[in-house]
Formats: C-alpha cells, structure tokens, sequence
C-alpha cells in the first residue's frame, strides 16, 4: 500500500521520528508512528487522497482545521476525532506539519517522553 520512496514519506519520518521514544510500526499496510505503543501518525493514501498524513489534532484547534480544504476527515480515525492533512492539496508547510504532529504526539506520549521533548 506504499513504498518507501513514496513524495512526501521521507520528510514525514524525519518529523515523526524525532520525537523522544518515537517509533515506525507498519500496520494495515502503512506506516504509522507511534509514542510507544500509542499512534500519533499514519501515513495514508487513497483514491481522493493519494499521499496524506493522520494525526490527533488539539480540541482547540480542529474547528478551524475542518474549515480548511487541505483537511479532511479520514475513514475509520475520524468518529475519534483524527484528521488527515492531503499533502497534494497545497505546497506542504513542514513546520505547519510539525507543530500539528507535536501536538499529536503530546496527547498519547508518556510523561517521561513529554519532559524529554521539552528538555530539548
């Protein structure tokens, strides 16, 4: 369901694996990441949207990211409140994807994993 030189894969496993403790774990087919065994990102592709990412977003900030286009909600992870950014919607922002992934993976990483992430 990908390959490994896959746009788009290379720059996501760099932002996912930076984080303290973080892992890639191939599941249902695809890469997701993982904050020891809790997933705070998939990278996923479709028919509508070929090469996207799935994450956790804050409460706070998901009203204003459904509004977005580049933003959809994705099958199976939506009704638990995931999004999915399309990264073949616009020129991608790493820095945007980055801070989106942060705050994934802040909601599923161990104490331990958030005081290392904030050490740094």
């Amino acid at each position: 369901m990908y390959t490994d030189d896959d746009p788009y894969l290379d720059e996501l496993r760099a932002i996912c694996l930076r984080f303290p403790e973080s892992a890639e774990v191939e599941a249902w087919g695809r890469p997701t990441f993982r904050a020891g065994k809790k997933m705070f990102a998939v990278f996923e592709g479709n028919d509508d949207h070929p090469f996207a990412v799935i994450f956790k977003p804050d409460a706070a900030d998901r009203p204003a990211l459904v509004q977005d286009p580049r933003f959809y909600v994705p099958a199976y992870y939506g009704p638990s409140g995931w999004l999915a950014l399309d990264f073949t919607a616009a020129d991608v922002d790493w820095t945007e994807v980055g801070e989106l992934l942060d705050g994934s993976y802040r909601q599923v990483a161990l104490q331990r994993m958030l005081k290392a992430l904030d050490a740094r």
